[in-house]
């Protein structure tokens, strides 16, 4: 995914210097693997979580609601905070940010693991969210300012969207191995060292400029407020009940901050969200694309990750790894994703990237708990094709439809967009598998399934409908 940050300026190279110009400026490459390893680790902790839940559920006596809430913590913080984010790096200079981020996700994947109930860990996990929202654009600018050569850049920014794509698909594999062999403790205690090897790192990294970028702080807590409010409605709605008081009230809350929200970006001087931007037809379209497109994904996993083990009675390490065909499909699909969207346009290869999610959706609704795995091996694979075609392509979209100073603000929205998209999954769908709280069931996930397929076949039509035709090829092209 990419996201365009301001960075430092071009040092000069040495007199040793093979060739002369802008290239790499000191620390480049210890730049590159300090941002890989944080970009990897938050990206991990998205998915691999899903698949300790019932180890989780165990040890600390934790209902559904408790672990919809272990998952949506971090999401919404994740997607809340990435609004300011650039901004706060900014103000800070990328290094400071990122290294700020990297203590605090740290100490909080160590509160994490040692949590003594599912409080302290939804405690922890919030913190953790928050810190994840700061490394994101952090890490990005990072390789922006120790990359001055547009095309060495780019090779930079190519090998980091990679690693956080393999890190998603790879998350519930490692996941479910930690779980299984070490506990679910093990998936949190990981982050502890990866935190030690950027905090070595960093000292070596050139210093970050900083430069004055104004914080929309109202905008900031009515988003978060809002997003919060939605998702305890939806999470205890489905479990308390619709009608319930702190139900009702955490939906008006949610309704009251969405319209503060809306008010305090039209009157602010430098909104978080510009209502401009989003008049944009290609900027709503890769937006409403995101979310739908991380409801499926996301949704999925977490669904996957209770029915192998709590429908079909697997082991966490036999589970995580039912997903290595995916995280493999996944790799190579967005590898390839870009290369046919410049053949063909962007166009197309956004909207059958979500067609082809939607039918990965649809060919899973038959699941049963006895369903042959060779079979459900083969159904998984319109899952891990499609949304990895989709995103390298609406990404490079929006990135191409605002002006260069609004690129990092688009592209923090994109990752809030697709961060709730997830979250509001994991509520929903948790609330339909699961509406007693307790037993997991097979019809809640297929009335989930239809749910989000169906969103994407909406959002499909959208871009379609919405998004200029490309242009034709030139011969030879």
């Amino acid at each position: 995914m990419t996201l365009t940050l301001p960075g430092s300026g071009t040092r000069a190279g040495r007199p040793t210097d093979p060739a002369p110009g802008p290239a790499r400026a000191p620390g480049g490459a210890t730049a590159l693997v300090a941002a890989l390893l944080g970009f990897t680790v938050i990206t991990i902790d998205v998915s691999a979580v899903n698949i300790a839940l019932p180890g989780i559920r165990a040890a600390l006596h934790g209902g559904m609601t408790g672990l919809q809430w272990v998952v949506d913590a971090y999401t919404l913080m994740f997607a809340g905070l990435m609004l300011s984010a650039g901004a706060l790096c900014d103000r800070a200079g990328a290094r400071r940010a990122y290294a700020w981020g990297t203590g605090l996700f740290t100490l909080a994947s160590l509160a994490c693991a040692t949590a003594p109930g599912i409080g302290a860990l939804v405690a922890a996990r919030t913190v953790q969210g928050g810190a994840a929202a700061v490394l994101m654009p952090a890490s990005l600018a990072l390789i922006r300012q120790a990359y001055d050569d547009p095309r060495r850049r780019a090779r930079a920014v190519a090998l980091w969207t990679v690693g956080g794509s393999v890190a998603m698909a790879a998350g519930p594999v490692l996941g479910g191995v930690l779980t299984e062999t070490v506990g679910w403790r093990a998936v949190f205690f990981l982050n502890l060292p990866v935190g030690a090897a950027i905090a070595v790192l960093l000292p070596k990294v050139a210093p970050s400029p900083r430069r004055p970028a104004p914080l929309d702080l109202p905008g900031q807590c009515t988003a978060v407020l809002a997003l919060a409010g939605l998702t305890f409605a939806v999470i205890e709605g489905g479990h308390a009940g619709w009608t319930a008081a702190p139900v009702l009230a955490s939906a008006a809350l949610a309704v009251l901050s969405a319209l503060a929200f809306y008010v305090t970006e039209k009157r602010h001087r430098a909104p978080m969200v510009p209502p401009a931007m989003l008049r944009s037809r290609a900027v709503s379209v890769s937006l409403a694309a995101g979310f739908a497109i991380n409801v499926a994904f996301y949704g999925l996993v977490f669904l996957l990750g209770l029915y192998l083990q709590q429908a079909r009675g697997m082991s966490a390490l036999t589970a995580g790894l039912v997903f290595v065909p995916l995280a493999v499909i996944i790799t190579g699909t967005n590898l390839v994703s870009p290369r046919v969207a410049e053949r063909f346009g962007r166009r197309p290869v956004i909207v059958t990237g979500q067609l082809v999610l939607a039918l990965a959706m649809f060919v899973l609704l038959p699941l049963t708990a006895h369903t042959p795995m060779w079979l459900l091996l083969v159904l998984l694979v319109p899952t891990g094709l499609g949304g990895a075609f989709a995103v390298p392509a609406l990404t490079a979209l929006l990135m191409d439809s605002v002006p260069g100073p609004r690129v990092g603000t688009a592209s923090g929205l994109l990752n809030a967009f697709r961060q709730t998209g997830g979250a509001l999954a994991v509520a929903l769908f948790g609330t339909l598998v699961a509406p007693g709280g307790e037993v997991f069931s097979v019809a809640g996930m297929r009335v989930s399934l239809l749910a989000a397929g169906s969103l994407l076949c909406v959002t499909a039509a959208l871009a379609g409908v919405l998004l200029p035709r490309p242009r034709s090829a030139a011969p030879g092209a």
